[in-house]
């Protein structure tokens, strides 16, 4: 005689977070496959350097003051980028409220640096090789702070829906805050390349 064996599963709760949850996979994968992205724009700006009898071409150094700013702002926005993956844990939707509006404010701050960034690299996309990846660079991770920002506020309309408390909503606003540690991440190479390589 076969018996067939039969676990119970009503205990579980309905979706995971963390490495529990597929989304979670799904937001590594997605950054893996950009990282790899961001990694050749770097290699391509180091390799028309080595290519270049002096750098930048055509053009004296970046100013500072709006790429550091924008670096500052974007290390500032770590701290509360951490609470809201805390609080999202601990499913407490009213810090989750109140963190996910002031992580919408600090996806649009950056972007009001960023406008002043361009005309700050004195040189235009089309004028030779190193006005076309500065842009390329600059633009990639432009889309990469937009793509954040659509999504923290699409979380945002949602937290503060009927729809707000569920476990599954809390999934997705710890997988936005590690897609912004991402954002961040990304941006202090980059602007190392972009800024101070010039200046060696």
């Amino acid at each position: 005689m076969n018996r067939s064996v039969v676990l119970d599963l009503s205990k579980l709760p309905p979706h995971g977070l963390g490495t529990a949850s597929l989304t979670w996979w799904g937001t590594l994968a997605f950054m893996l496959i950009e990282g790899t992205g961001f990694a050749l724009s770097i290699v391509v700006y180091l390799y028309l350097m080595s290519l270049a009898p002096h750098w930048p071409l055509d053009a004296p150094p970046p100013d500072l003051l709006p790429g550091s700013g924008l670096t500052a702002l974007l290390i500032v926005s770590l701290l509360p980028n951490m609470l809201i993956a805390r609080w999202a844990r601990q499913q407490n939707l009213a810090k989750v409220r109140i963190g996910l509006v002031i992580m919408s404010l600090l996806g649009v701050a950056p972007l009001f640096l960023r406008v002043l960034e361009f005309p700050a690299m004195h040189i235009s996309w089309d004028q030779n090789a190193y006005g076309s990846i500065v842009w390329v660079m600059l633009g990639l991770h432009t889309t990469h702070i937009l793509t954040d920002l659509v999504e923290t506020l699409v979380l945002t309309c949602l937290m503060f829906s009927k729809h707000g408390d569920n476990p599954r909503r809390y999934g997705d606003v710890s997988d936005n805050a590690m897609y912004w540690n991402f954002v961040v991440a990304t941006w202090l190479p980059m602007y190392v390349c972009l800024y101070w390589i010039p200046r060696l």
